[in-house]
């Protein structure tokens, strides 16, 4: 019978963070951080294909969530309010705290293969909150411009939340800064009144 590990995803992670933060990512081996973990190799590979993921665990789980805050949200709700329902979710489903997350967020900068694994998450959230808001809206430039806003402010929700101390909470954060985008968008549309030089009438959904 195999054996219960109680936690095993977040030892491995406080682990990992510990190891990398002492020796470097690229000198840590998956033996050391299953051995100091008190898990097996076998147990690592089970959960993580590489020790590199470890760091990025949940990744799935943030998507599913964020696209279902988008497909929760009442129809006759407006956009902006499906996609802020989206990053608040995703925010609230965060896993590590903020001390946690500043000794993450130190890692992937100073590892050229953690930033690029960084980008690809960056990505996956984008295309899938995209996809759901295009369905939602019918409208793929509607739904790429309200992505590019609710990713960017939860990034930078994110920047803002790990390098201050105050009572806000990540998702308040990240709603903070997704209110501050949308009154951007607010400004360009008012100087948007008139047609683009050069261009016809004719629009595109």
């Amino acid at each position: 019978m195999a054996r219960w590990e109680p936690d095993a995803r977040g030892r491995l992670l406080r682990t990992a963070v510990d190891l990398f933060a002492e020796q470097g990512y690229e000198a840590t081996t998956t033996a050391q951080i299953a051995q100091r973990a008190g898990l097996t190799r076998t147990t690592l590979f089970r959960l993580f294909p590489d020790k590199r993921e470890i760091l990025f665990q949940g990744q799935d789980d943030l998507i599913t969530v964020g696209v279902d805050a988008v497909h929760r949200t009442p129809a006759d709700a407006p956009a902006i309010a499906a996609a802020a329902a989206a990053v608040a979710a995703i925010a609230d489903a965060h896993v590590a705290d903020r001390a946690g997350s500043r000794r993450i967020t130190g890692l992937i900068a100073a590892s050229p293969e953690l930033r690029e694994r960084a980008a690809f998450k960056r990505s996956s959230i984008t295309e899938a909150l995209q996809a759901a808001l295009r369905e939602r809206t019918g409208s793929h430039r509607l739904a790429g411009l309200l992505t590019d806003v609710a990713v960017r402010s939860y990034y930078d929700g994110f920047d803002v939340w790990i390098s201050t101390d105050d009572d806000r909470s990540f998702s308040a954060v990240v709603l903070d800064e997704l209110a501050d985008g949308e009154a951007a968008l607010r400004r360009l549309a008012g100087e948007l009144t008139g047609p683009v030089p050069g261009r016809g009438a004719r629009s595109r959904a």
